[in-house]
């Protein structure tokens, strides 16, 4: 069959150029959002009175059809169909005749191609929120279990504070929580229809648009039909939300690498989410944290390859945005799959809480509460701090910890100094004093994951 825009033409395209110019091997994807547009505007286009009843369901009945046989793969794509749009309405023709040759009326692919994208969008963003959600119940769970539990908390990745790991648990929540209202936010602003926008300046025909978003279930009608068929922001919006969530991941995994090392032995990880070794018989790799850290990069690069592809392109519709297409399914694709591997890789982990205790006496974890101290004591806190800082400089040289200093040795550093000027300097006390909103004692880890629970069951 040829090509639906040829009767301008003399010349058939050239072999190299139609494989260069198709899309439909990777655009087929979007072939049920496409038919659900079709279904939608002859609708539209027969409550106007543009079209009949029975064309109507002549086309309907046929486009129903075709997405069966695709889905069952009775129907084949090659280069010849050029893009997921033609292919459809070309095997509609060839099926109908003059009746399918009436579907494209007040139409054109340029609006056809951004309500196929902002119907998969707006579908995908469902999903990717359904399994940010899963991760937000796991992350919760493991909090609640591990709310009193005491890890190390780093700055500079040098020993800071001590912590609890649901402590730790809850600061990854409030970020995939972020990434959640971002995709909530992006969904706002895809959930607008643009077609009826035609090639760039609407049509003469009267249509009625509001219709077809009602139909698709569009919240909304596109403004400007030049902006309708020319935006991607909404593409762009949904990969950088990717990013950022992407990133969170990322640095969680990195955690995860270095907690799994022999040097750190925090996490006990699955077996079945690690690999071997083809040479060392006792390796157990953290493989999939590993990857999960790196398919951060495939993301950033999607990202930054639209924004570079829109970054040049006058105004109306360009065949750059083309290049829209596979970045957009690749981000989508990895980042569900992400979240949907770590959230079971983070289920199946334990913490070795008695390997952890092995390390908190390391790094004067205890050094701020004893400044603290000092200022509940009326010594402003930069006089405090800097008398610790000499408590642990003397520490560092005689090999002693605070709690192995004298009255004397005490003395010597500050004569206001004595053990009885100490606080509770026990893990647990620096952990349960620190019941500031936000922070790290057990009961105040316990009302940040109840918050955690309600906010998670307002969105389901």
């Amino acid at each position: 069959m040829a090509n639906l825009w040829s009767g301008r033409f003399e010349k058939g395209m050239d072999k190299i150029v139609e494989e260069f110019n198709a899309s439909i091997r990777f655009d087929k994807r979007l072939y049920d959002c496409d038919i659900d547009g079709s279904i939608a505007h002859i609708i539209m286009l027969c409550e106007e009175g543009i079209a009949t009843e029975e064309e109507k369901n002549k086309i309907i009945e046929t486009l129903n059809e075709i997405k069966k046989e695709i889905e069952s793969g009775k129907i084949e794509f090659s280069v010849h169909d050029e893009d997921i749009h033609m292919a459809v309405e070309g095997i509609l023709i060839q099926r109908l005749g003059d009746i399918g040759k009436k579907l494209h009326t007040a139409r054109s692919r340029n609006d056809q191609v951004a309500v196929d994208t902002r119907l998969y969008v707006k579908k995908e963003i469902g999903l990717i929120i359904d399994n940010l959600k899963y991760m937000e119940h796991v992350l919760l769970e493991k909090a609640e279990k591990y709310h009193d539990e005491i890890m190390i908390g780093f700055t500079h990745m040098q020993h800071a504070q001590p912590v609890t790991i649901g402590f730790h648990l809850m600061a990854y929540f409030q970020m995939f929580k972020r990434d959640i209202e971002r995709f909530m936010d992006s969904l706002v602003r895809t959930d607008y229809c643009p077609l009826g926008s035609c090639a760039l300046a609407g049509t003469t025909i009267p249509i009625n648009r509001h219709r077809t978003a009602e139909i698709l279930g569009f919240n909304n009608v596109t403004e400007n039909a030049m902006d309708s068929v020319s935006d991607r922001d909404y593409v762009l919006e949904l990969m950088s939300a990717s990013s950022i969530c992407m990133m969170h991941i990322s640095r969680f995994a990195e955690e995860f690498v270095y907690w799994n090392s022999q040097e750190f032995g925090y996490i006990s990880i699955d077996d079945s989410f690690c690999t071997g070794s083809s040479i060392m018989p006792q390796k157990k790799n953290p493989d999939m944290a590993e990857l999960l850290r790196g398919k951060v990069g495939r993301v950033y690069g999607n990202l930054f390859q639209l924004m570079t592809v829109m970054k040049g392109t006058p105004l109306a519709y360009n065949k750059d945005f083309q290049e829209d297409k596979e970045g957009l399914f690749d981000t989508i694709d990895t980042l569900k799959n992400s979240l949907l591997i770590f959230a079971k890789m983070i289920e199946k982990t334990e913490f070795e809480t008695e390997n952890i205790k092995k390390q908190l006496n390391k790094g004067f974890l205890n050094a701020t509460d004893i400044a603290e101290h000092f200022v509940k004591m009326k010594i402003p806190f930069r006089e405090a701090h800097e008398i610790v800082g000499k408590m642990v400089k003397y520490c560092e040289v005689n090999q002693k910890d605070f709690i192995d200093l004298t009255d004397e040795e005490l003395n010597s550093i500050d004569n206001r100094l004595s053990k009885s000027t100490f606080p509770d300097l026990s893990m647990e006390g620096c952990i349960n004093g620190r019941v500031s909103f936000g922070g790290t004692a057990p009961s105040e880890v316990k009302r940040q994951i109840g918050v955690g629970k309600a906010w998670l069951d307002e969105i389901v």
